[in-house]
């Protein structure tokens, strides 16, 4: 069953699995550019209510937790959700949870700006980095590389139906991923997005350095890249 919203959340949508033909853009974003897409997605996204942020997270995470691919996984990094980016720490909630190891991103600058990941467990205490969003304050842990991991949640601004992703601009996931689109094999992490279901658009463009998801989840689909979690 669906879980929907009706207290000033997204628009209401048509409640059959989407197919990326019939997939309709938000009102007024079909030809916009992408940097005044990304501003209006970012807008919209922070309209959202408090309550309507929590309805969304957890109905998120029950279709994601429902997903073999999150069941079977062991090591997932997560991001600590700021600007209305819908909140992925609520699956730290579920009754497996437990057993999985969870990480945060961490700002590495050099010799290129990428993300490192730290290991983190709920209450521990974290410290901002220079865009003021929290990671790990401890420190003595060993860093790791995203391919360490077996499933990557990644924050989003907009995304279509083909589990193309718009980020923030700043290049961060790509540049950390990058070495996913020489992989045809063994392809690890998985990619999953997370978002509000008002963050779909008609279709993106995608530049060469994109990296594609294998899912998107939102409140009220699990859209699938055709043919992603075939491969290994």
């Amino acid at each position: 069953m669906v879980e929907t919203d009706t207290g000033g959340g997204c628009p209401s949508l048509p409640r059959h699995e989407p197919d990326p033909s019939d997939v309709q853009p938000s009102p007024g974003m079909r030809s916009e550019t992408p940097a005044t897409l990304r501003r209006a997605l970012r807008v919209h996204r922070r309209t959202l209510s408090e309550e309507t942020q929590r309805s969304h997270a957890l109905a998120m995470a029950r279709r994601l937790g429902q997903e073999p691919v999150f069941l079977h996984a062991r090591r997932i990094g997560i991001y600590w959700p700021t600007d209305g980016e819908i909140d992925p720490r609520v699956l730290l909630n579920l009754s497996q949870a437990g057993a999985k190891r969870w990480s945060l991103p961490v700002l590495c600058p050099h010799p290129q700006p990428r993300l490192w990941f730290l290991s983190y467990r709920p209450g521990e205490p974290t410290r901002p980095n220079r865009f003021g969003i929290p990671e790990p304050a401890r420190r003595n842990r060993r860093l790791r590389l995203a391919r360490s991991l077996d499933i990557l949640l990644l924050p989003l601004v907009g995304f279509d139906a083909d589990c193309n992703r718009m980020g923030m601009g700043a290049g961060y996931y790509d540049r950390t991923l990058g070495y996913l689109a020489h992989r045809e094999h063994w392809r690890r992490p998985r990619l999953i997005g997370v978002a509000h279901e008002c963050q779909r658009v008609d279709r993106l463009p995608v530049q060469p350095w994109d990296v594609p998801l294998d899912l998107i989840v939102t409140e009220d689909w699990v859209y699938r890249r055709r043919g992603a979690l075939g491969r290994r």
